[in-house]
């Protein structure tokens, strides 16, 4: 059979769409490449966001919270899917509709219901417990993009059978969620975390109502005070992002290798 050729109009389409993603980009790089004067290009506002103290703190902050989310959700979000898809498979429906929940309520509202809920309790009253806050609604507004990924893999994994021939060599659940479980369904738990990370390294928001120095507030600061350094951390976000994903699928790729048909190593 012939190959199926490719009208031109959608080459034409694809040409227009890189176009409008790509040229803002090539923009902004090229701004900031233009912090010291006389030179055509110049790394000078890179130079000086990596040798701020604060910087280097916000994203540490962020890059900490984001991974403390990523445990969180997946610890969570795969024992309630699994359990759902194992035992009550009747569930999946209400579920799936409070999955879409923080699609519909704005973070602002998000943000100011978990403070009047939480007030005058430790929560408040620490800069730790307002963190702790500040990780709760990340993992409620990551809770759409995880379930829905894992939702999937389990879908398309046989549950039952893998947990009855799991338990039928003696494992417990808490082997047979981390060693078969997991292991079965890791890239679509990776596609869910490369989006919550995603998500809590550009959120703004939240952060900046519950007065944390991440990424987000940072950047929108810096853009107050600083001409090039903004556009020098747009840039670093777009390619830590790209970063993560070539990451993820490298690691995906791997752990996808490791899996034999004489079993999971």
């Amino acid at each position: 059979m012939a190959p199926r050729r490719i009208s031109p109009f959608a080459w034409l389409f694809l040409a227009i769409a890189m176009i409008y993603l790509l040229l803002p980009l090539f923009a902004t790089l090229q701004f900031s490449l233009q912090a010291q004067r006389g030179a055509p290009i110049s790394f000078l506002a890179y130079s000086r966001l990596f040798q701020s103290p604060d910087f280097i703190q916000a994203f540490l902050l962020s890059l900490r919270t984001a991974l403390i989310v990523i445990v969180v959700s997946t610890l969570l979000i795969v024992s309630t899917a699994y359990w759902v898809h194992l035992r009550m498979p009747h569930l999946r429906p209400p579920i799936e509709f409070l999955s879409l929940l923080p699609f519909v309520i704005p973070a602002v509202v998000l943000v100011f219901s978990l403070i009047r809920s939480y007030n005058g309790t430790t929560l408040t009253d620490t800069n730790t417990g307002i963190y702790i806050i500040m990780i709760g609604a990340y993992v409620v507004l990551s809770f759409p993009y995880m379930y829905r990924a894992v939702d999937s893999g389990l879908q398309a994994t046989n549950v039952r059978t893998l947990t009855e021939a799991a338990q039928s060599l003696g494992a417990g659940w808490v082997a047979t969620f981390f060693r078969v479980l997991l292991p079965s369904i890791f890239p679509a738990v990776l596609n869910g975390a490369f989006i919550t990370f995603a998500l809590v390294m550009g959120e703004f928001t939240i952060a900046s109502l519950l007065s944390q120095k991440t990424f987000g507030p940072y950047m929108n600061e810096m853009s107050n005070r600083k001409v090039y350094e903004p556009s020098a951390m747009a840039i670093l976000s777009f390619a830590l992002t790209w970063g993560a994903i070539l990451i993820m699928q490298r690691v995906a790729r791997g752990r996808g290798a490791s899996v034999t048909p004489g079993g999971l190593r």
